[in-house]
């Protein structure tokens, strides 16, 4: 069985900070992408942004320069730092981590349970 156990969800002022954090546990072999996706409500999930083993990164246009996506490999634990928050930035966030378990030669993608971020305006 894999988990994923997400943290750091909350209520926070526009310009405020917050920190998400997503740590894997269970039986895995080996970790590829580690990332984050939001839902705001009525809208459709969709990608924040994500990170692979070698450290490349990936965001979306409307968090560029604002959030940090980082990953602790011996934690197997991924975080999203979120700076200048806006009102949009409103969601539940979801961390994806796709793995290999042990046992498997296939990898799929886990979700975490999801956090709500509210910024007030």
């Amino acid at each position: 069985q894999v988990q994923l156990l997400e943290s750091g969800g909350g209520l926070v002022q526009a310009g405020g900070s917050l920190r998400l954090s997503c740590a894997a546990s269970g039986s895995i072999f080996s970790i590829n992408s580690m990332g984050w996706y939001r839902q705001a409500p009525g809208k459709q999930r969709e990608l924040v942004a994500t990170i692979v083993g070698g450290g490349s990164t990936n965001y979306a246009d409307s968090v560029k320069g604002r959030f940090t996506v980082s990953r602790d490999n011996a934690q197997n634990t991924v975080y999203l730092q979120m700076d200048s928050l806006k009102p949009e930035d409103t969601a539940v966030y979801y961390c994806n981590v796709v793995i290999q378990r042990r046992g498997s030669l296939f990898k799929y993608p886990y979700w975490g349970q999801g956090t709500q971020v509210t910024v007030s305006s």
